[in-house]
């Protein structure tokens, strides 16, 4: 493969700077949508699930892992999780919590679509805007000859983009809020430390 000449590496380099500073190319490296987002999330997802036996957890654990850490916000996602605790909190606990609730929660949708029967996922075309600048991306699971599944995405946009920062199951069943309770007391009870070592036990449970 020859390599590119210098006026093309210099044109390429142009555009490169354009982009980042607002020229008229700027939209080669903008970031994906709300909505594509998460369809690129559920690409990842789909293809996991299909390879799901011979994957085994680890492989999809190790497959989903940095589709996750691109499309979810799992360091707000702790922190929405743990609540007004959190800022009473020292850094290296806040740093060991992000760490055990991120790999809680790749390991629980490694453990929960483990494999394929012909699903498959919908989005809606259009997210609804909720305050404070947020956006609902609306989807569904489609399982094959049963009932679909209403899978509702709460995204926030920031210096990465449009990430996932809470799941609705059904529209209206928040995924944080029903951790929430479970967690801050468990904090009340042995503080940071003993939240990391529930996350860490429920991990391993899911790994099998």
């Amino acid at each position: 493969m020859t390599k590119p000449t210098l006026g093309r590496r210099a044109l390429l380099g142009a555009l490169g700077v354009l982009a980042l500073s607002g020229g008229g190319v700027r939209a080669l490296a903008a970031a994906p949508s709300p909505v594509a987002t998460i369809e690129n999330f559920y690409a990842t997802l789909l293809a996991t699930m299909k390879d799901g036996g011979r994957l085994g957890f680890a492989g999809r654990r190790d497959r989903l892992a940095p589709a996750m850490a691109r499309d979810f916000d799992l360091a707000l996602m702790t922190r929405l999780t743990v609540g007004a605790q959190w800022a009473t909190l020292k850094p290296a606990d806040q740093a060991a919590l992000v760490t055990a609730f991120t790999n809680f929660s790749v390991a629980n949708y490694a453990n929960r679509f483990d494999d394929y029967s012909g699903e498959r996922f919908t989005v809606a075309p259009q997210p609804s805007p909720v305050p404070g600048g947020d956006v609902i991306v609306h989807t569904k699971l489609i399982p094959s000859g049963d009932t679909p599944v209403e899978l509702d995405y709460r995204l926030r946009h920031g210096a990465r983009g449009w990430r996932v920062i809470d799941v609705y199951l059904k529209g209206t069943v928040s995924e944080l809020a029903t951790r929430r309770s479970e967690f801050t007391s468990v904090l009340r009870r042995g503080g940071a430390p003993a939240l990391v070592a529930v996350l860490k036990q429920k991990t391993a449970e899911l790994s099998g």
